[in-house]
């Protein structure tokens, strides 16, 4: 059957002379792959420059209820993003939240609402005219509530250490180094009681972000199962520094 849906294009990998693999996360119905046939081709239907990450897309897709590889019919870009192929800065802060994005989301079922939030978050990077230098900060600390693994903040009056293991304030220094230090204990809650758009002010040195970057990481890869490696913050510290 034929379905209308949005896309978020997360991994494209090369198939044959001129096809692709996708994995899209669609909206009705969670992360997707797609074999998208000629791509590479001059008249193609459907271009390999649509499928960059985070592109937003709609689709019309043929759907088989627990299939592993799907089809797409038609595909347009929309909204067109303007700003995040060419900046340098976005395009560095998309291009490290799409592998993010990709580590966390295993479900093959929809969750329009966790849909909503991420296109929407790539929508106001892109359109943003102020500076992003710690956006993927707060989009990180905010998808948690979608992800299941938003921190328990009630304690953080008395807890002087932000244990990254159990999610959770402590008195004392955890038995491990898989935690947040008295020094960042303010900053590390502004990120989870900020609202998304309020990156702009915030303000944390090179330091302050770098080492928020990696707990944020180390967060995440202990709450969601065969999270793996990143790869993509090194440059993107580099671009931000």
């Amino acid at each position: 059957m034929l379905f209308k849906t949005r896309g978020i294009v997360l991994k494209v990998t090369d198939f044959a002379e001129s096809s692709v693999v996708a994995k899209i996360y669609t909206e009705k119905f969670g992360l997707q792959t797609y074999l998208i046939n000629g791509v590479k081709k001059p008249k193609a239907k459907i271009h390999l420059n649509m499928l960059q990450p985070l592109h937003l897309l709609e689709l019309v897709v043929y759907h088989k209820p627990n299939g592993t590889m799907q089809r797409i019919k038609d595909a347009r870009t929309f909204p067109l993003l303007l700003h995040i192929p060419y900046d340098i800065v976005k395009s560095s802060i998309a291009i490290f939240l799409n592998e993010m994005i990709y580590k966390s989301i295993k479900q093959q079922h929809e969750d329009e609402v966790m849909f909503e939030f991420i296109a929407k978050g790539v929508e106001l990077l892109d359109q943003s005219a102020e500076g992003v230098s710690n956006f993927h900060l707060l989009f990180l600390a905010r998808l948690t509530r979608f992800l299941g693994f938003y921190p328990d903040l009630s304690a953080s009056d008395r807890g002087r250490f932000f244990d990254l293991k159990d999610g959770v304030f402590v008195q004392h220094q955890p038995p491990h180094v898989y935690f947040v230090e008295t020094d960042f204990k303010e900053a590390w809650l502004q990120l989870f009681e900020s609202r998304i758009d309020d990156f702009a002010v915030l303000k944390l040195n090179n330091h302050a972000r770098k080492t928020l970057l990696a707990k944020l990481i180390d967060f995440y890869s202990f709450h969601i199962e065969d999270f793996g490696a990143v790869k993509s913050h090194e440059i993107l510290e580099e671009v931000l520094s």
